[in-house]
C-alpha cells in the first residue's frame, strides 16, 4: 500500500469513527438531559455532512480543509473529558478519532504532494 492509501485509511477511519461515537454516545449511550437528542446530534453530525463527498473520492482541496473542521471536535472531546467525569471514556475516543482525522489528513497531502513533484534530474 502506498502511503497516500494508509493516510486516506486513517483519515476515513477516524471520521467514519466521530459519525458512530457521536451517534452512539448521544443518540444512546449517554443523551443530553437538558437538550434533545435531535438537537445534539443535529449539531455535531449535520458539520460531517459537509466534506463526506471530498473525503470519499480523495480530493486534497477537502482533505486540507476538512483537517480544521476534525479540530472542532478536537476542541469538543477536550471540553467534555473535562466537565463530564462519567463521560470521559467517549470523550477520549473522540480526542483519539478527532487526532486520527486531523493527522491522517496532514500526512494525506503531504503523499499527494510527494507522489506529484516530478522526479529531480540527476547530474553527473
Amino acid at each position: 500500500m502506498t502511503r497516500a492509501v494508509v493516510a486516506r485509511t486513517i483519515t476515513l477511519g477516524g471520521y467514519f469513527g466521530l459519525w458512530l461515537l457521536l451517534l452512539l454516545w448521544y443518540g444512546w449511550l449517554a443523551p443530553s438531559a437538558t437538550l434533545g437528542k435531535g438537537l445534539v446530534l443535529g449539531f455535531l453530525l449535520i458539520p460531517l455532512l459537509a466534506p463526506l463527498h471530498g473525503l470519499i473520492t480523495g480530493k486534497s482541496y477537502t482533505y486540507a480543509w476538512s483537517s480544521m473542521l476534525s479540530l472542532l471536535y478536537f476542541a469538543h472531546a477536550i471540553g467534555e473529558a473535562w466537565t463530564l467525569s462519567d463521560e470521559r471514556v467517549y470523550a477520549f475516543i473522540e480526542l483519539v478519532l478527532s487526532l486520527m482525522w486531523f493527522g491522517g489528513a496532514l500526512m494525506y497531502l503531504q503523499a499527494r504532494k510527494s507522489e506529484r513533484r516530478p522526479a529531480s534530474p540527476q547530474t553527473h
